[in-house]
Parts: C-alpha cells; sequence; structure tokens
C-alpha cells in the first residue's frame, strides 16, 4: 500500500510539473500576446503582470521539486532527519513567497476600472489560502521536528540499552 501511495504521488507530481511547464512554455507568451491588446491606460499592467505569472508558476514548480525529495525521502526511510528540514523550510518560504505574489497582484489590479473588484477580492483570497498553507506546513515541521528528536531518543535509548544486554 505504501509503495503504491508513493507512486501514485510521484505520478500527481510529474503531472503537475509538466502542467506548469506547460504555462511556462505556452500560456504565458499567450498572455503576453493577449495583454498586448490593453487600453493604454491599462499598459504599464503587462510586464508586472507577466512577471508575477512567471515568479508563481516557479514557486509551484519549487513546492513540487521539494515534495518531490522529501517523497524520496520516505521511500528510502530517511525522512525523519535533519535533511527533510531544508526542504521543508523551502515548500514555507515558496507558500509565502506565492502569497506575496498574489497580493502584489491584487495591489496592481485594485486601482481603476481595469477589473471587477470581486476579481482582487478573489486575488486576496488566494493570498490569505497560500498563507494558510504556509502555516499548516509549519506545523506539519514542528510535528517532524519532534519525531526527528524522539527517533533520535529512542535511537540512544536503545544503544544503551545494547550496551547493558
Amino acid at each position: 500500500m505504501r509503495r503504491l501511495t508513493l507512486l501514485a504521488l510521484r505520478a500527481v507530481l510529474v503531472a503537475l510539473l509538466a502542467g506548469s511547464v506547460f504555462v511556462q512554455t505556452v500560456m504565458v507568451p499567450l498572455l503576453a500576446s493577449d495583454l498586448e491588446g490593453l487600453d493604454p491606460e491599462y499598459a504599464y499592467l503587462r510586464a508586472p503582470i507577466l512577471a508575477l505569472t512567471v515568479l508563481g508558476v516557479a514557486a509551484v514548480e519549487v513546492v513540487l521539486v521539494c515534495v518531490w525529495r522529501l517523497v524520496t525521502m520516505v521511500w528510502r526511510d530517511t525522512v525523519f532527519s535533519h535533511a527533510a528540514f531544508r526542504y521543508v523550510d523551502v515548500v514555507i518560504g515558496a507558500f509565502v513567497a506565492a502569497a506575496l505574489l498574489a497580493f502584489a497582484l491584487g495591489f496592481l489590479l485594485a486601482p481603476g476600472e481595469a477589473v471587477p473588484p470581486g476579481v482582487v477580492l478573489l486575488v486576496g483570497g488566494v493570498g490569505v489560502a497560500a498563507l494558510g498553507v504556509a502555516l499548516v506546513v509549519l506545523v506539519l515541521r514542528l510535528l517532524l521536528a519532534q519525531a526527528v528528536a524522539r527517533d533520535g531518543e529512542a535511537a540512544r535509548m536503545q544503544a544503551e540499552l545494547d550496551e547493558v544486554i
């Protein structure tokens, strides 16, 4: 069961990574060509929107690569080690960066009549959701820290017991 679950997760990660590469190579250029037709009063939004989109996709890719590395550590039974913290910390940072990018996009879109206020509110909601995920991952990091500490303590106690026996 564990092997099947990890293989299924890897398949999902590959599909998501392929989708993000598709977005970068096909959808962003299409978005760029669509944004060329903006009214002159909103033309200043073209470059920031494209930059925020590319950076947002990059944040997603960073999360996917880190989760892949963590899945590999689970596969090898090495996830309860200090090496896992590096990947979890990067995931937290990527979600915070994605939230900041969403807030920046909302800030860019808010003034004027370029987009309805509901869209700006939805973009802000995406930013809050990304911060929420970062906080959940932070809690999971704290649980990982407890597990690593307990695993180290158990190994130490087992070594002492082996000496006694």
